[in-house]
Order: structure tokens, then C-alpha cells, then sequence
């Protein structure tokens, strides 16, 4: 359709094909050398309803949760262990929750679910909650911040860090992942952060330089509805543009944590 290759990245990235197996990779040798974790711990009964748990070696600064990307199609957390490589040896514990995948779940009934990841881990947790997601995992990092999605552990939100997110969800629909993604625009419209007030927390929206500019876009668009600070980082394309999360020093994670 339309919109197919301006929301296609593999295409565009050289190598862009061989990311996935080498974040399967180090996510699995990081998993292998954390000794204090906790994989695949339930917050509903369906199978992609859980929630990976890596913890610090001492007493915990806070959590960073982090929402996976893969156009809500695709992904896990078992894929992106390694990612929470930078908040642990900061102090910090970090959660990855699961979602059920389109076509299973529409993206409304994906946003019911974070929020309920959100309400497990803030259950197991204490201190400040840091709200991170790439690509359709920043649009649910940034869909919970919303008024509407309010619960009694929004207090506890310390910042929101949507990394290459899709902020407004209307333009999917013109491409061929509808199909499986089913969006309507009463749907899109709900589900767009774009379309909510900004949140009460600080929103820091993090891009790639060299992303394709549908996602340069929907940074804008995001930045512009939200009033919110925004980093473009040079060099950095929409695959390789997460691996400030994988060290403490990094200038996303300063950011995050600042």
C-alpha cells in the first residue's frame, strides 16, 4: 500500500536482516551471566503475559520498564534481555513485560495489557518507574502516560522515554500491515498519543538521525503535541539507535535518569 516503505526499516539498514539474531544472541549470553533475574513471571494467564525481572546487586534505585518493538507483530523480552544491561549496572532494576501479538490482540487490547504489566511490576517494586519502549514499544511507554490510562502507580512515573515511536497511529493504516493490524480510525485516534494531552510527567523522546523519515516525522508530530523535549542522535538508525541502553554512561540513559 501507500505508506509500505515508509514504514519498512530492514530494507533500509545495511544488514538490516541480521540485527534480530544478534540481539537474540546477546540478550541470551546476558541472560546466561545475570544471576540475579527473574524470567517469564505471569501477569495474566495468556502465554506472552509475563514479565522478565533483571535486578542490581544492591539496593534498587528504581525501575526502568521497557516495551518491546516489532510493529506489536513481533518481538519479546527473551529478544532484548541485553538492553537492560545499562539501567542494572546503574542501580536500577529493569522489567520487560510481554504483550500478546496482532493479530491475537488488536493495539487497543495491547494498551489494556501494558497497563496491567505496569500494575504487576509496580506491585513487585519500589521507588521510581522510568517507562521506556522502542519503536511500537515507545508507543506504548507513551499511550500509559496518558489521563486515561491513570492508575495509583502514575505518581510513581519518574520520566517516559519513547524511542523511535509511533505517536500517531493513523498512517499505518495505509500500509499493508493493516491487514494484520486492524486499525480503524476510531481505534487509531484512541490509541495515538498525539491525539492525548500531554502527560504529567517529564516525556523525552529519544530518534536516530538517520532513521527513515516517517519516524523522524512521528517524532515531531509527538514533540510538538506533547510540548516535550526531543533528541535527535546523529549517526543512529532505527535498529541501532537502543544500544545507548545497554551502557550506564550513555547520553540516553544520563537522559532517563537526569
Amino acid at each position: 500500500m501507500r505508506l509500505d516503505d515508509a514504514y519498512t526499516n530492514s530494507a533500509h539498514i545495511p544488514g538490516g536482516d541480521r540485527y534480530y539474531g544478534q540481539w537474540e544472541d546477546a540478550a541470551a549470553a546476558f541472560r546466561a551471566a545475570q544471576a540475579l533475574s527473574d524470567c517469564g513471571v505471569p501477569y495474566g494467564p495468556l502465554p506472552r503475559q509475563t514479565i522478565d525481572f533483571f535486578h542490581p546487586d544492591r539496593l534498587s534505585l528504581g525501575t526502568v520498564i521497557f516495551f518491546h518493538g516489532g510493529y506489536w507483530m513481533a518481538g519479546s523480552p527473551a529478544m532484548f534481555s541485553h538492553l537492560a544491561a545499562g539501567a542494572v549496572d546503574a542501580g536500577y532494576a529493569c522489567a520487560l513485560p510481554g504483550y500478546t501479538l496482532a493479530p491475537d490482540a488488536r493495539i487497543s487490547q495491547i494498551v489494556e495489557e501494558a497497563v496491567v504489566a505496569v500494575d504487576a511490576i509496580a506491585a513487585r517494586t519500589t521507588g521510581p518507574m522510568y517507562l521506556v519502549g522502542h519503536s511500537a514499544g515507545g508507543h506504548l511507554a507513551a499511550r500509559l502516560g496518558c489521563a486515561d490510562l491513570a492508575r495509583d502507580w502514575t505518581g510513581r512515573v519518574a520520566r517516559i522515554m519513547p524511542i523511535s515511536p509511533v505517536g500517531n497511529l493513523a498512517p499505518l493504516m495505509e500500509t499493508s500491515m493493516n491487514d494484520i493490524l486492524r486499525l480503524d480510525p476510531v481505534e487509531a485516534e484512541a490509541q495515538s498519543p498525539v491525539s492525548h494531552a500531554a502527560p504529567s510527567v517529564p516525556v523525552h523522546i529519544w530518534v536516530g538521525a538517520d532513521e527513515r523519515p516517517a519516524f523522524l516525522e512521528q517524532a515531531r508530530q509527538l514533540q510538538k503535541a506533547w510540548g516535550c523535549e526531543v533528541t535527535i542522535e546523529p549517526g543512529r538508525h532505527h535498529f541501532d539507535v537502543i544500544e545507548g541502553l545497554e551502557d550506564p554512561k550513555s547520553a540516553m540513559l544520563r537522559a532517563l535518569f537526569s
